[in-house]
């Protein structure tokens, strides 16, 4: 039987092979690979937009031991935190945090617009994670555009039909560090994959 560093290692094999040439540069291919890899989705490698500075920014906040804020938990639980613990990082996500609910509650707005707006003290030099929500992706990029806050990283990749495909087209427009894709393809899966895919490359050596 083999184990699964082994069949993790063969996989990026097969996706190697599979995917031919490409003009991706090898850090920027290590993100797009475990993308596929965890979607088994050869599309990712089309659709998928790196900021020229995504990687550079996100390896250093992590490092640095940064927040990582997530828009729902299946994208918590599926980053390695027991890897972050060794650059003292943490990746919380505040849905259920009862501030959420009194702020969405008073404001009349989703809760996962103000998801964001109570974590943006945590966002400053931090990485935000949108693997469902197009709604906390805007409200996001509404903060960015008026100053309040500039995370090191943005992964932008909500998936749906109403406001997945816009969102992700205004994040491709902000100076923003960020990693994202157009059309209505993401998942809170393929978002922490590619945080994952940024932690594996803290932890090597420059």
């Amino acid at each position: 039987m083999m184990k699964p560093n082994e069949i993790e290692r063969l996989s990026f094999q097969m996706i190697d092979g599979e995917a031919g040439v490409h003009d991706f540069p090898p850090d920027q291919w290590q993100v797009v690979r475990r993308v596929i890899h965890t979607s088994a989705d050869f599309e990712w490698q089309g659709m998928i937009r790196l900021h020229p500075e995504a990687i550079a920014s996100g390896v250093a906040a992590i490092r640095s031991g940064c927040a990582i804020i997530t828009d729902t938990n299946m994208a918590r639980v599926g980053i390695r935190q027991r890897d972050l613990t060794r650059f003292g990082g943490a990746v919380a996500c505040y849905m259920a945090d009862e501030r959420v609910a009194e702020t969405a509650a008073r404001e009349g707005i989703t809760r996962a617009k103000a998801a964001v707006d109570v974590a943006l003290p945590a966002l400053a030099g931090g990485i935000y994670v949108v693997g469902n929500a197009p709604t906390a992706l805007l409200r996001l990029i509404e903060h960015m555009e008026a100053g309040r806050v500039r995370p090191a990283l943005v992964v932008g990749l909500p998936v749906g039909f109403v406001n997945a495909a816009e969102s992700k087209a205004l994040l491709l427009g902000c100076d923003v560090p960020h990693i994202t894709n157009v059309g209505r393809k993401g998942g809170s899966n393929v978002a922490a994959a590619v945080v994952n895919a940024l932690i594996v490359m803290a932890g090597e050596k420059d």
